[in-house]
This record gives C-alpha cells, structure tokens and sequence, in this order.
C-alpha cells in the first residue's frame, strides 16, 4: 500500500507484466493500455529521466472511467534505448503518433508531464497545423519547462549536456542520483529509500544510464524551437490546463507565472503548495481532484 495515499501501488515489474513491448517506426516501444473507456480516452506522456511508471499512483482511479494509455518513449523504461545522439523530441512526437495511429485513437485527451511536456508542445503544434494524427479534446500540463527562459537545469543536468556528460553517466550511481533527484521534490514529498529504488532499477533497465547525455539534448531542443512550441501554447483552438508543484526548483511557480505573463492559453490552473517536480508521486490525490475537475469542466462547456 502506497504511504501517502493509500492506494495499491503497482510495482515496477508488475507495471512491466501488464503491459506490453509495440514495433513503432521500427523500435520496441512498452505500452500500458487498460481501463474502462467510459468517459474517454488518455494518452500519457512522462517525464525525464524516469518512464511511464510515474503515473502509477493515479492509474487505478483514471482507469476507472477511462481508457488510459502509457508509453515509454525511445530511450526511456522497458523500450529501447539506442545509444546514439539521434534523440530529438520531434522523433518522440513521431513515435507517440505512430502509437495513436496503431492504438486507432480518433478523439483523446493528453497527460503530460516534464519531457513529455516538451513533445505535448511539439504534437500541439501539429494540430494546430493540421497535420497531427487523431484529434486531442485537451491537454494537461504538469511542471515541465515549457519556456526555456524559465527553465532552472540542476547542474547535473547541464554537465550532462556538456562535453563531460558521458564521464558524469559513468560516475554516476544510486547515491548520486538519489540527492540530485530527490532535490527536485517538494521538503514534505521527498521519494522514500524503497521508492528510489525503483526509480533506479527501471532507468537501468537495457542499461539505460547509458544514455542521459543522449536525452538530454531535449534541452537544446528547446531553445531550437522555442517559437514554435510558445505559439503553439499561445494560439491553441484546444483547451488547455496547468497543474503545478509550486515548490519545484526547476518549473515551479516561476513557470506558471510565465506561462500567463506570455498569454498562453489556459482554461484551468491549478497551483499545489509544498509539491515539487513530480506532483503526480508526491501528491497524486490532489493532481486528481484537479484534473477530473478540469475534464469536467469540459465535459459541462459542451
């Protein structure tokens, strides 16, 4: 039983049983797709450097009155993980495309969070263009560095990214990666031992580790493409939402406050104190309120 929540927790080779390894643009790609197609469709996007298990402590109670769909992306969790420099968030789009293509999605609603929420940007703009695949109803963000203005990288993250990062991925273990990452959640949500883990046992999986510094070009990415994924926030005909971790050093309250100061579209909002980067582990009971909240709201516009 989770600590928090008292909800049954899915461990991560449980997570790995239930679903599935898809052939998309010719990788293996691990799938979880369950729940009860009442309300709609999800599609789920997670985050850096960890997988779809993220989303575990809200999967039993969105899988009650929707079908829930999860993917870890190339290089992420139980899918493959090349090792090569060829990693880009318009490959990520084009992969979770040729998921919703195979999955036959018509109309669906979009979960994201952190990297994810870098591709959510890049899929927006597609549909904005008219050139993405299936219809979204909405999108929800969770904290993610949507702007790269406001986007705080540790510092491990930008040795990553620099000549170093493959020296820093071989120095790197537990211990390192469970201070750096502990440090982005919230004081009163930080990961307990057991759940750190298995963080780290799924990373590892296909000698994940291997790769941050090939991921992490997303942040490059970033910068790239800034222009197209604000647009794509800014003039978006599909409602959108922001659900925060206030305290989160990287995307917190700055974020949000940067998201309305540049006047992107927002239709709800959502902004949890004392919760860090990954407010769906630290606090999923409140993510939920607000996200069925927003879904709702939607649901009563039509």
């Amino acid at each position: 039983m989770s600590e928090r929540t008292g909800a049954v927790t899915i461990t991560p080779q449980h997570w790995r049983q239930r679903g599935s390894l898809l052939q998309l643009l010719g990788h293996s790609i691990f799938v979880l797709d369950e729940g009860i197609d009442r309300c709609g469709t999800l599609v789920l996007l997670h985050g850096f450097p960890t997988s779809s298990w993220d989303w575990q402590p809200l999967w039993a109670d969105l899988t009650k009155d929707y079908r829930v769909i999860a993917l870890d992306m190339l290089g992420f969790g139980f899918s493959d993980k090349p090792d090569h420099r060829a990693y880009t968030i318009h490959r990520q789009a084009d992969l979770v495309e040729a998921l919703v293509a195979a999955k036959q999605l018509t109309a669906f609603h979009v979960l994201a969070h952190d990297y994810g929420d870098t591709v959510a940007q890049e899929l927006l703009a597609r549909q904005l263009d008219s050139s993405g695949v299936g219809k979204w109803l909405s999108c929800c963000f969770l904290n993610g560095g949507l702007f790269p203005e406001t986007h705080r990288a540790l510092f491990s993250q930008k040795l990553l990214l620099s000549p170093l990062g493959g020296l820093l991925v071989k120095l790197t273990g537990f211990r390192q990666f469970s201070a750096g990452f502990s440090q982005v959640f919230g004081v009163a949500h930080r990961p307990t031992e057991h759940q750190l883990n298995d963080f780290w046992w799924i990373i590892n999986v296909n000698q994940g580790k291997r790769v941050f510094c090939n991921l992490i070009t997303y942040i490059s990415d970033r910068k790239l493409h800034r222009e197209r994924w604000v647009s794509a926030l800014q003039t978006s005909t599909i409602p959108l939402a922001v659900i925060n971790g206030s305290v989160d050093p990287i995307s917190g309250a700055h974020m949000v406050a940067r998201y309305q100061e540049l006047g992107c579209r927002l239709d709800y909002v959502a902004k949890l104190d004392a919760v860090g980067h990954y407010p769906q582990v630290e606090d999923p009971q409140r993510v939920l309120e607000h996200y069925r909240l927003h879904l709702q709201a939607l649901y009563d516009a039509r």
